[in-house]
């Protein structure tokens, strides 16, 4: 269950409360702030708070570059030129806090964006629900002969069917381990009154990675931006993949002017290295050039081509 009863009162109890405000606020964003977006089987991602808009950027950008913007006289105009030309400061005045519920392994990667105010779920303090993390048949798939860090072939059938078995056996087991040490049930209630449970802080160690945490995660537009850039990138891991592009879809509510310009220079364009430009360069210009005498590795030939949509 991805919320539990007592988040969903408290969801229902916070989105009953209006409150008059001076600053800045977003029709869009408000509609859906506290409530949940399904990620993965059990997961979610949820807006908690938010400071600031696109104006918030565009007014952070003029008084930084002074008089020397009165030229730009269109926000959306600006917002562009500071995406095209990585001016980050004007889009870190602005501020978003996430409540997200992922596997263990995908905050252990998550984390390592080290941009972020975050504060998790404590298992040394509380008990861990008994829900996991099992992929969909479409996620199973061998490792990949070419990336270390990737995915190859789908698995199917027999040998599909097994790996489901053994994770949903493995991750079950492993509660009821958790929860035998413990001596308590889901509740804090003892099991057994005639023998003392093992501290949480060390019962947790049997749990693994795709049992799920949460935690709020608090950052600004521009480092949000670096998280999103990378991990909704295709060749980002499926699993926190899912949790980014649920992200952008509530940067395209609170800032649409930012998001329609990280699309357009980030998601959708391509970074170019110097002797990479070169080789486009020559090949605009209608001159022959072969990965051997352009500098380039074979795999940053085969990266170049695929960018420039050209048989590698």
């Amino acid at each position: 269950m991805p919320l539990t009863p007592e988040q969903k009162a408290e969801i229902d109890r916070l989105r009953a409360e209006l409150t008059p405000t001076r600053r800045a606020t977003v029709a869009a964003l408000e509609e859906i702030l506290y409530e949940a977006i399904p990620v993965l089987d059990h997961g979610f991602v949820r807006v908690i708070d938010y400071m600031g808009d696109d104006a918030a950027v565009v007014q952070a950008a003029r008084v930084s570059y002074g008089k020397g913007t009165k030229r730009v006289s269109e926000d959306r105009g600006l917002i562009h030129y500071l995406m095209r030309h990585r001016h980050t400061t004007p889009f870190e005045m602005c501020e978003i806090k996430y409540h997200v519920k992922l596997p263990i392994f995908v905050a252990r990667q998550w984390i390592r964006h080290r941009t972020a105010n975050v504060n998790e779920y404590s298992a040394r303090y509380s008990i861990l629900d008994n829900e996991f993390y099992i992929p969909a048949p479409g996620q199973l798939a061998a490792q990949s002969t070419s990336n270390r860090q990737g995915r190859g072939e789908l698995l199917t059938g027999a040998e599909a069917a097994r790996v489901l078995h053994l994770l949903r056996e493995d991750a079950e087991r492993a509660y009821q381990g958790y929860v035998e040490m413990l001596n308590e049930d889901e509740g804090g209630a003892v099991r057994d009154a005639g023998r003392q449970g093992l501290a949480r802080e060390l019962a947790r160690m049997n749990l693994s990675l795709n049992f799920y945490t949460q935690w709020y995660w608090k950052t600004d537009l521009h480092n949000l931006l670096n998280f999103l850039s990378l991990r909704a990138d295709a060749h980002a891991q499926y699993e926190i993949r899912a949790y980014a592009e649920a992200m952008i879809g509530t940067v395209d509510r609170w800032v649409p002017i930012t998001a329609e310009a990280f699309r357009q220079y980030r998601l959708g364009g391509a970074h170019l290295s110097e002797r990479g430009l070169a080789v486009t360069r020559r090949l605009i210009a209608g001159e022959p050039v072969t990965q051997e005498e352009s500098g380039l590795s074979k795999r940053e030939w085969t990266e170049l081509m695929a960018t420039l949509g050209r048989p590698g």
